[in-house]
């Protein structure tokens, strides 16, 4: 192992990528309610000197880690841009011009244009509202149970699509678009529905109003990719496929790029190394 890592100190978790001893990138997750746990793991990595650091808990970490390394501060879209940037060019893709949708406890959203990047909007919706509204209707909070269960639910007789509305009759719009996020809820009284069920809705409420947010704004800034990145992605296929589907859609082109979650840490590393 090298001796500097990147963090990122985020709402939720904290994550810390460094670089190995056969020069790969290796990934570690901290919940960010327990920053201790990050400074026992420094603590049990000696050689580590220089720690590249961001993220919204930051100065949480810092009063954590005290003085015990190097630490070198980058404002966190900063980061994320680097971060993005590397992983693009890792996968072989040149994208220049693109929306970049940061899922994490919520949604941030910003433009970048070749060296150029500025925030263009966001919502509270995202990885928080997915565990919270999860555990509020299901008492399922655990991120990874979400997911796997909200793979075995349908949200047919949850959500009201376009095609529920125009029957018997051609729809003006595609049929599979969601009119009213559980809106058939009122419909169909005293209907149980499942926990799959739910989960597989409340995903899909939460994937939607994203990827309206991002293609309003791919629209308003006339480019074609959006490039989705956070956490909340992370082996979450349920929510790609919401994303990804809804995205092309519009006729976007939908990007997510391996190790998304970690953008930040490795831009954090990534400025701190180049600092060296």
């Amino acid at each position: 192992m090298q001796n500097v890592v990147g963090i990122d100190a985020g709402g939720t978790l904290t994550k810390l990528v460094y670089i190995d001893d056969n020069q790969e990138l290796q990934f570690k997750i901290f919940p960010s309610n327990n920053l201790l746990l990050v400074k026992e793991w420094i603590e049990e990595n000696p050689q580590i000197e220089e720690i590249g650091l961001t993220g919204g808990r930051t100065e949480q970490l810092l009063n954590v880690l005290k003085t015990m390394k190097s630490i070198q501060y980058i404002v966190e879209f900063e980061a994320t841009i680097k971060g993005v940037r590397y992983l693009l060019e890792q996968e072989g893709l040149n994208v220049e011009k693109s929306i970049i949708t940061n899922i994490g406890t919520g949604t941030s959203i910003h433009f970048m244009d070749g060296n150029e990047h500025i925030r263009v909007g966001g919502t509270g919706v995202g990885g928080g509202t997915l565990t919270g509204l999860s555990s509020i209707m299901t008492g399922v909070s655990e991120f990874n149970e979400i997911i796997e269960k909200s793979l075995l639910g349908s949200r047919e007789s949850i959500d009201l699509f376009v095609k529920d509305i125009f029957q018997g009759m051609e729809a003006p719009i595609e049929g599979h678009l969601t009119a009213s996020n559980f809106g058939k809820v009122s419909i169909l009284k005293d209907m149980d529905h499942s926990v799959n069920d739910l989960l597989s809705t409340i995903q899909a409420l939460v994937g939607e109003v994203i990827t309206t947010l991002s293609i309003q704004y791919a629209e308003q800034k006339n480019t074609e990719h959006i490039i989705f990145i956070g956490s909340t992605l992370a082996e979450n296929n349920h929510l790609k496929n919401v994303i990804g589907n809804y995205t092309k859609l519009k006729k976007r082109n939908p990007i997510f790029l391996n190790n998304c979650g970690f953008s930040g840490a490795i831009g954090a590393l990534l400025n701190k190394m180049s600092e060296r």
